[in-house]
């Protein structure tokens, strides 16, 4: 066996950080006005740079804009580009991008309380600090002008990267006056330009990273490459908390290019010259593995766990609004319904990568992160060396999800670097990506109504049961009533009007070292979910139109209510289909935005869906960038279609039982519907919009599905099978008695039905 080396659990690696990150305070505290005033003093050495904010960089050489936000996809480097260009301005072709470096003090995401990129927090937080720091900067470089020229300030003005004095015709560029203005005193507030004078912001714009990513020169994780750098493909202990034994390296080390084996306390790696000869030597080394107590875990029975927690848990109350537990309670015509999410995996195009560097003075880091400070202080731990001696150098990322919130790889990847003197790049194939992943909780939610004489719910009663994603990333984060706010976002905060409402949460934690994390969308993610697909239901009990059933509790939500009617109208909404077709539509209100998608569908006599048409309806506020906002909509709602039919992680005696994208399915080209975006033009406060159309995708489709067939599906991903005509009356689940002995059992045995059945499902799936 080599010679193992012990690292500590990726819990107690991660707890001191993040702790200490969310600790933070917000990025507009007086933490932050320090660090302003620090950054402000950066010069370049003989270059004299112009650095105010730590957000914009000016010298001789050209105007660098500092990026706070990750690029993972969703057009952030463009978005917050425009917003710092508007207010200094610039045009976006005289601009240069770079990514921020770890510094939580002055790169903080305010709603985050951190430095990291996740919960479309981006725009919301940094919409008027992004907009300042340009204004600063303009005002800076016009006194400076004006200084020179010993002029009034007012009598001159700033264009295209230059500033103007019309009266004497005299021009002077930033980069020419860029040094005197770093000698000013830094602003603290300064107006803002009025919106009806934008001449980005607002604006389609052109992604500042797509030419580089079509060309093939942009640098994500994967394709950096370090001088004396080896290659490491890892192979970690297959069962959650399991450990390594023993590993027999000899048939490995014989490969043509393998160069050493490391091992940490639950994973082994080959080093080699490449990725082929590292991966090859892999395969062929005998690992022994303490499997631990996880090989005791299953679906079957965390599943059936998640149901029996539903009924005998201790509920927190998270919202208590008119005693809808007492009205439900006394109504014999209540109406119930449990709904089944699965765990998802994150699946990024781009696989786990990270590349490391320990040197005796300092250690580097080559990855794509959405916490870089976290990575630092994580590598900081490891190493034994102090903050200020790791450089995380942030690379764009090939997607993230809430995967690369988590920096269990870059732990992984500097125990094991580590033990080498030379740069170690650490790739996962996308086996062990999906394998060992953070995946999104499952929960398993009993929702109930009372409705009144005109079918709108008087009383509505929601109790979601599932682990607690706060609770494992950022355990000082955690309320002390234990209430994990994200568990119950999007039910709590519903579009409607409801006179009597209760949610409440009963944690129930997947066995220990089962790891769970954020997945795109989030909390509403599952929630919306639950309350759409509900909403629903008691449409169609109080024969009322879907639509109209929801505009009846809108009146006090004009922006949501002119969403559901957009996408009403644009969809031909209450117009004839064939048999079989249908329309579905899901409403919700989240990450600041209003949301609307209708989803026009057929579904065969043999259960075979197809998506027609999907039309969304979006208003997020101000809108930076419209490309942006359409191209995520569409991906999104790609995206949570993608899990909505295909996507579920099940487990066998502690494994994960999916692999690849022949198990874990992904949306085709030819499966996807034709899709429209119609955004609302207003000037409201800017809104999130990454997580916003996966969100929409699944109860817009399991009431399209309903409409064209007549079953209700309350089960994530949908089972086709449930679907064949012939067999259609059998599956549809009626509304549920409330929930005792007999209908726990009932639950338990569903659970149980659904792992046995799971993999028989996955062969030959498609549409």
């Amino acid at each position: 066996m080599s010679d193992q080396v012990f690292t500590p659990t990726r819990r107690s690696l991660l707890k001191g950080a993040l702790v200490l990150s969310f600790a933070l305070p917000l990025a507009t505290g007086r933490l932050r006005a320090a660090a302003l005033a620090e950054a402000a003093a950066v010069g370049a050495g003989d270059n004299a740079a112009f650095h105010p904010y730590g957000l914009i960089r000016i010298d001789r050489s050209g105007i660098t804009l500092v990026i706070p936000n990750v690029e993972m996809g969703q057009g952030i480097y463009t978005a917050e580009a425009m917003l710092m260009a508007e207010e200094l301005e610039v045009d976006l072709d005289q601009i240069q991008l770079e990514a921020a470096p770890a510094n939580p003090k002055l790169y903080a995401t305010a709603l985050l309380h951190s430095q990291g990129t996740g919960g479309s927090t981006s725009i919301r937080s940094w919409w008027e600090p992004l907009r300042k720091a340009g204004a600063g900067a303009r005002t800076m470089l016009i006194s400076a002008a004006a200084n020179q020229w010993q002029v009034d300030p007012a009598s001159c003005k700033a264009e295209r990267g230059a500033v103007l004095h019309p009266a004497s015709s005299r021009t002077i560029a930033y980069t020419a006056i860029a040094a005197d203005a770093a000698n000013l005193p830094v602003p603290a507030d300064v107006p803002l330009k009025d919106p009806s004078t934008f001449r980005i912001v607002g604006k389609p714009m052109k992604r500042l990273d797509t030419p580089a990513k079509v060309n093939g020169t942009a640098k994500f994780g994967l394709d950096i490459r370090v001088p004396g750098m080896k290659v490491a493909n890892v192979i970690a202990c297959p069962v959650f908390g399991g450990t390594l034994k023993a590993v027999d390296s000899t048939a490995a080390l014989a490969v043509p290019g393998a160069i050493k084996v490391l091992t940490i306390d639950n994973a082994v790696a080959v080093v080699g010259d490449n990725t082929w000869a590292a991966q090859k030597a892999a395969r062929l080394l005998n690992i022994t593995w303490d499997e631990g107590a996880n090989v005791a875990h299953s679906s079957s029975d965390i599943h059936a766990q998640l149901a029996q927690s539903l009924e005998q848990g201790s509920p927190i109350v998270a919202l208590d609004e008119g005693g809808a537990r007492d009205a439900i309670e006394k109504d014999n015509k209540r109406i119930d319904a449990i709904y089944d999410l699965p765990f998802l995996a994150h699946a990024t195009m781009e696989p786990i990568n990270t590349i490391v560097h320990v040197r005796a003075d300092g250690c580097d880091i080559w990855c794509g992160t959405q916490v870089p400070a976290t990575a630092t202080a994580i590598a900081a731990k490891i190493t034994g060396l102090p903050p200020e001696s790791v450089n995380v150098h942030n690379q764009l990322l090939g997607g993230g999800f809430g995967r690369r919130l988590e920096a269990d790889s870059i732990a992984q990847a500097v125990a094991l670097a580590k033990q080498v003197d030379f740069p170690l790049q650490v790739v996962w194939t996308r086996e062990e990506d999906i394998r060992h992943d953070y995946y999104r909780p499952a929960y398993h939610d009993r929702i109930s109504a009372s409705l009144g004489p005109d079918g709108v719910p008087t009383a509505l009663w929601h109790r979601v049961t599932g682990g607690s994603v706060l609770a494992h990333y950022a355990p000082g984060a955690l309320p002390k009533n234990g209430l994990d706010r994200d568990a119950v976002e999007g039910s709590t905060e519903t579009p409607y009007k409801i006179e009597k409402h209760l949610v409440e949460y009963v944690r129930q934690d997947p066995p220990e070292h089962f790891p769970i994390s954020w997945w795109r969308g989030v909390g509403p993610n599952h929630n919306v979910f639950v309350i759409e697909s509900f909403i629903d239901e008691l449409a169609h009990a109080a024969k009322d139109d879907p639509v109209d059933y929801r505009r009846k509790m809108l009146a006090d939500n004009p922006r949501a209510l002119a969403m559901l009617n957009l996408a009403a109208e644009k969809s031909g909404w209450g117009q004839p289909l064939p048999a079989r077709s249908g329309r579905g539509i899901s409403l919700h209100q989240a990450f600041g935005s209003f949301c609307a998608l209708v989803l026009e569908v057929e579904v065969s006599p043999q259960g075979d869906i197809r998506m027609n048409k999907a039309i969304a309806a979006i208003d997020c506020g101000y809108t930076v960038n419209p490309d942006t906002v359409v191209a995520q909509i569409e991906g999104g709602t790609i995206f949570g279609l993608s899990a909505a039919l295909y996507s579920g992680i099940e487990f066998d005696r502690g494994r994960t039982v999916q692999s690849n994208f022949h198990d874990y399915r992904i949306l085709r080209i030819d499966e996807a519907p034709k899709l429209e975006v119609y955004r609302a033009e207003n000037t409201e406060k800017p809104g999130g919009i990454g997580e916003v159309g996966t969100v929409s995708a699944a109860p817009a489709l399991g009431n399209a599905i309903f409409a064209a067939t007549g079953v209700r599906l309350r089960r994530l991903p949908y089972d086709r099978m449930q679907l064949m005509s012939q067999g259609a009356d059998k599956h549809v689940v009626g509304n549920l008695a409330p929930i005792g002995g007999a209908g726990l059992a009932l639950l338990a045995q569903t659970a149980l039905s659904r792992s046995e059945a799971g993999s028989e499902r996955r062969e030959g799936e498609g549409l």
